[in-house]
């Protein structure tokens, strides 16, 4: 980054000189020196001995200067400058040629410097493509069954509240806060029986950048990150030809607030190895449940399944998810029956039989103790 010549910055340097006011005093005042061609490659680095005098005269001039020759300091030379004795420097043009006027003769060459980097701002990380941006507005005690997929995917909580299950944890989000599921994390969401929720789900991926400590942690949304949500959502509503461009600045900018957040001490996102361990089993269980949900499920059959004991499995459960695993499997297999009732493509007593309960009257016994409403009454409410 090229950086403005000012008294302040360029401190310990040497002396930035007052600009000329006019033409004709600039031409009186000029010292006699010699004019002095410079290329943007390579450039000879001198060390001030005494006092040197350096006058811009055409071109863009990049005066670079250090204390021990070796990490430099790029300024944009547009003021006369007077360097402090000891500095090294050399002069390079911006693009093409330029000159500049040396007051007496040029201090001794310790080296060359090759200008092998763009001076210029480059991004550290940016959101490069953006899949999907959607608003949801969901029933009451709705229910996803879970996913995992290539994208990072962001969920931010608008209205209500509802559950986010990924690596073994169950977060509640409230209305103004939000999760970051990293590329490959399963991951399943619901919400308890009386709530509809409304969320928005982004999915995306960056270039450069390092998003790990954000993952799969409840964030409390700082007030930025509302402001570009709602920018976000009215940029999607209009879609003119700069629309997609604003949204993955807007997104990019999104993710640095959050970044910056995460950085300060009180809010260090970090995990043990052995909680990690914990979670990534219960998260493979969860996984298992719902990929053979509509199979006869048992905790034996479960943790036979993914290489642990029953009673390991359910103390794992009740540590982080505060439920027994056949709990979980019950509440899960009534949450897909909502969702079977919701499709209208079965009976009562085929939706039973595909959900492996006994028997019909079983499966309504348990759909009222956990709803509080018959099967019946649920489907007459969503038809």
């Amino acid at each position: 980054m090229i950086l403005h010549l000012n008294p302040m910055s360029f401190q310990g340097y040497g002396a930035v000189l007052p600009e000329p006011k006019n033409e004709a005093t600039a031409t009186d005042a000029r010292p006699v020196g010699q004019s002095v061609s410079l290329s943007a490659t390579d450039a000879p680095v001198y060390l001030a001995g005494e006092d040197v005098l350096l006058i811009h005269e055409t071109g863009t001039v990049i005066l670079s200067v250090s204390k021990d020759g070796e990490t430099f300091r790029d300024y944009y030379l547009d003021k006369p400058v007077r360097m402090a004795e000891g500095i090294y420097f050399c002069l390079t043009a911006l693009r093409g040629n330029a000159t500049v006027c040396v007051q007496g003769q040029l201090p001794p060459m310790t080296g060359t410097r090759t200008r092998s980097e763009d001076l210029s701002i480059n991004r550290l990380m940016h959101v490069n493509k953006l899949y999907t941006f959607f608003y949801h507005e969901k029933e009451q005690g709705f229910l996803f069954a879970g996913e995992s997929h290539s994208m990072l995917e962001l969920t931010y909580v608008d209205q209500g509240a509802m559950h986010s299950v990924a690596d073994g944890v169950d977060l509640l989000l409230d209305q103004g806060e939000l999760v970051l599921y990293a590329p490959e994390q399963w991951h399943m969401q619901y919400a308890e029986m009386d709530v509809a929720p409304r969320y928005v789900t982004i999915s995306f991926d960056i270039a450069g950048g390092d998003l790990s400590c954000l993952f799969n942690h409840k964030i409390k949304a700082p007030q930025k990150v509302v402001t570009l949500l709602q920018q976000m959502l009215r940029e999607q509503e209009r879609m003119d030809e700069y629309s997609c461009d604003m949204l993955l600045s807007l997104l990019t900018q999104l993710l640095l607030t959050l970044l910056r957040e995460a950085e300060t001490p009180t809010r260090r996102l970090q995990s043990s190895y052995a909680l990690h361990s914990e979670n990534e089993i219960i998260s493979r269980a969860q996984q298992y449940i719902s990929t053979h949900i509509q199979e006869k499920l048992s905790v034996p059959l479960v943790a036979r399944n993914i290489d642990i004991s029953p009673s390991y499995l359910t103390a794992l459960f009740h540590k982080h998810l505060q439920i027994s695993p056949g709990e979980y499997i019950r509440r899960i297999k009534l949450q897909e029956s909502k969702q079977m009732i919701r499709e209208n493509a079965m009976n009562f007593t085929e939706i039973a039989a595909a959900l492996q309960y006994s028997t019909v009257h079983h499966f309504s016994r348990q759909f009222k103790e956990k709803f509080g409403i018959t099967p019946t009454e649920y489907a007459k409410s969503v038809r």
